[in-house]
């Protein structure tokens, strides 16, 4: 995994320089999405893996799995062919991602919930969060009834554990010692 991502490093930089001087990195965010997620297809793994196929061949299909590209999506996706790094396509979208994020000054949170979030609920939380890490807070909401209540909320490699599962397992381990 770290080799993917040293892989793809130079190549999401490559495609965020060309997408924010062309003023399209909500395009360019959109096409690397769409190419992730048609790499990790297991038919187009194998298609990836079949030396049969021309690079060229390689390219058309990726173009009709992903739809529309503008030439210069069109253009790195022929370099990634040719170069055969494929396979890095949802590292590459990821590091993008990231790099677009911190270009807005946004981080992205997922939260886990034992139960459904209101509207208002979330706004109050992601309102929160914004203050505390003092940047603009993506949410991602997803419910975990196993948390049996409160909230598990994931930024980058930050955790905050306030759901009450999080807080029998700490009670758990203070007690084994």
């Amino acid at each position: 995994m770290a080799e993917n991502v040293t892989i793809a490093r130079p190549y999401a930089e490559a495609a965020f320089e060309l997408a924010k001087a062309s003023g399209a990195l909500a395009s360019w965010q959109d096409a690397l999405s769409r190419l992730a997620a048609a790499s990790a297809d297991p038919a187009m793994r194998e298609c990836m893996n079949d030396p049969r196929l021309t690079s060229s061949t390689l390219a058309e299909l990726f173009l009709g799995v992903a739809g529309e590209l503008s030439p210069e999506q069109g253009n790195f996706l022929s370099i990634l062919v040719d170069n055969r790094r494929l396979d890095v396509l949802p590292e590459i979208s990821a590091l993008f991602d990231e790099l677009k994020n911190a270009q807005e000054g946004t981080r992205e949170a997922l939260v886990t919930s034992a139960f459904p979030l209101t509207d208002a609920q979330l706004d109050k939380l992601v309102g929160d969060l914004e203050r505390k890490f003092d940047c603009k807070i993506k949410a991602t909401v997803q419910v975990d009834p196993e948390l049996i209540g409160g909230v598990r909320i994931a930024l980058g490699d930050q955790v905050i554990d306030a759901s009450v599962r999080g807080k029998l397992n700490a009670m758990a381990v203070s007690l084994k010692n």
